[in-house]
């Protein structure tokens, strides 16, 4: 299956400034180098700690954000460098679902003319209101929703009314940026299930951000996972849990309430000490070795490349490559001592 959305060599730095000429004085480095492939009707996931990039890759997508450099291939298409009313097709074939129902919706407006001025601005041709309806309808919200502001309405209420927002031009690929994570437990679970239903009925592709991994793997075929900009480990949702490789995702699951406390006592766990560097400065070699309990003198000079272990798994570690090379040669030792 060819690539419907591919991220290639993608870097995105923000300059800082200071003083009355405000001159660059340093660079945030939010997404470095970043290479992914997204199949169309999947559900991708893009999971890692605070601050390390996942929004702002996402907000380059969306094309709110330029790349510094690489490039975004969308169906074949070279997005990367669209500009104004080039942009216009790419707009109505991707869309966006956000963090905060409260703060993404204009709370001056009803949700009915929040749909209707998505339909208004990309000149929908058919009856305006009855698609409001439709759309309403759609994300399991009565016809009388189109006349209440986002106040008068609870937060999953709210974020039902972001995802018909999203759904309004029939996109093919929709951001979720944290679609669930500001809403309560029971009503995440309700929202996973719209999101899970909506992608069956049209075909939707999902690039779904996200901190909590139960949700991550739940409605996620594959993920990536990302530390201070630089993707560390991608593979199948199933794989990666059950059989995680780097350090950092061993890490993450761990950090995983369990279920069952007494078997926890008993599983060994991967701790990470100090803190995530600043992307202001971060550390040369691969990111992650400040904080790694496998790091070797390798990983401070050299930046390890994502390298295949199995069909659709790979992993950006040196000790990884070093343990498999240990364990292959004393596998041949025995071999020939069996000899």
């Amino acid at each position: 299956m060819s690539a419907f959305l591919h991220i290639e060599d993608l870097s995105v730095h923000f300059p800082v400034r200071k003083g009355l000429l405000q001159r660059q004085v340093a660079e945030v480095r939010a997404v470095e180098q970043v290479t992914l492939s997204l199949n169309r009707g999947e559900a991708f996931g893009l999971v890692g700690e605070s601050g390390c990039g996942k929004t702002t890759l996402a907000r380059t997508v969306l094309k709110l954000v330029d790349p510094t450099s690489g490039t975004i291939w969308f169906d074949g298409q070279n997005v990367s460098a669209l500009k104004g009313t080039s942009l216009a097709p790419y707009r109505k074939k991707v869309a966006a679902i956000f963090q905060d129902p409260f703060s993404s919706l204009n709370p001056r407006m009803t949700s009915g003319q929040i749909l209707s001025e998505v339909l208004h601005v990309h000149r929908y041709e058919g009856n305006i209101m009855d698609r409001v309806t439709e759309l309403l309808s759609l994300c399991g919200l009565a016809p009388r929703f189109a006349d209440l502001y986002p106040h008068e309405m609870s937060g999953g209420q709210r974020q039902r009314v972001g995802i018909a927002r999203a759904l309004a031009l029939e996109p093919e690929l929709i951001v979720c940026d944290e679609a669930v994570s500001a809403l309560d437990v029971s009503i995440q679970a309700q929202i996973i299930n719209l999101l899970e239903e909506l992608r069956a009925k049209f075909g939707l592709t999902y690039l779904f951000i996200g901190h909590d991994l139960s949700v991550v793997r739940h409605l996620c075929d594959r993920l990536a996972v990302m530390y201070l900009g630089r993707i560390m480990e991608t593979g199948t949702s199933e794989e990666i849990f059950s059989n995680p490789r780097h350090p950092y995702t061993k890490a993450l699951i761990d950090a995983v309430p369990a279920p069952d406390p007494v078997g926890e006592d008993f599983k060994e766990h991967v701790s990470l000490a100090g803190e995530i560097p600043s992307p202001l400065d971060p550390p040369p070699g691969c990111v992650f070795h400040t904080r790694c309990p496998l790091a070797m003198e390798q990983c401070r000079s050299a930046v390890p490349p994502l390298e295949r272990l199995g069909c659709a798994h790979t992993a950006a570690c040196f000790a990884l490559k070093q343990t498999a090379n240990t364990t292959r040669t004393g596998a041949q030792s025995q071999t020939s001592t069996n000899i």
